[in-house]
């Protein structure tokens, strides 16, 4: 009969998510900060909104409904939807503020914060093999 050198080795495995800081990268007047964002936002806005909603992954014609439930409604829902998705502090109280003071501007920083957190996530994943203690009859 043969003697076993090699016992089965357990296997632990550890997720660490790496999260970013709960707060908007960039302001409402930030603008410069993306300039193409800003010069879609000003040629062409329906097709900005369009496309910023279809970014964040809700339907591309939800911008469209905008002029049929009422003024801001919608963009107030998106602007609430992208803090929720983020975890970024605010109210709808907050969305209603900068949504009245400068639409364009506040449909931009959606914009440019959905650009920055679809391009950043960062997983680490660590494996650890433990060897057993056991001794082999």
């Amino acid at each position: 009969m043969a003697t076993v050198m090699a016992q089965p080795q357990a296997v632990m495995t550890q997720m660490v998510t790496v999260t970013q800081a709960n707060d908007w990268g960039s302001g409402v007047m930030d603008c410069c900060d993306d300039c193409g964002i800003c010069c879609c936002a000003f040629w062409c806005f329906p097709c900005f909104a369009c496309n910023t909603v279809n970014e964040f992954g809700e339907c591309l014609c939800l911008p469209v409904l905008e002029n049929y439930v009422g003024a801001g409604l919608v963009s107030m829902a998106m602007r609430a939807a992208v803090r929720e998705r983020y975890r970024i502090p605010g109210s709808i109280c907050n969305d209603y503020s900068a949504l009245c003071w400068c639409y364009a501007c506040t449909w931009c920083q959606m914009a440019r914060e959905i650009k920055r957190r679809k391009n950043f996530s960062v997983i680490t994943a660590q494996t650890t093999t433990v060897p057993l203690m056991t001794q082999a009859y």
